[in-house]
């Protein structure tokens, strides 16, 4: 698992919908229904996050959860982390 590079990051978010890149993670916010939409989702996503063993860093607010990935690891983002970031769409 190496690091990608900028150009690489880009090229694979260019057909991911809503995903930036920034400081080093890559980033998308989900708007929910009802904060326990929201929750539940957060829930299925840890499943799988453990089950893959990439966990994406959190942000639980109001209607709304901002999932981000990085390798911690390696200081950076990683095509782990992209394929991560994929298999969260699919949820």
């Amino acid at each position: 698992m190496s690091l990608l590079n900028n150009e690489q990051i880009n090229d694979e978010l260019k057909n991911m919908d809503g995903w930036v890149y920034k400081d080093n993670k890559i980033c998308k916010s989900y708007h929910f229904e009802s904060y326990m939409d929201g929750i539940n989702f957060v829930n299925i996503l840890a499943k799988k996050a453990e089950e893959l063993n990439h966990h994406p860093d959190l942000n639980v607010g109001w209607c709304e959860v901002s999932v981000s990935f990085t390798s911690h690891d390696k200081g950076g983002v990683t095509s782990e982390c992209v394929q991560m970031a994929k298999t969260v769409e699919e949820l």
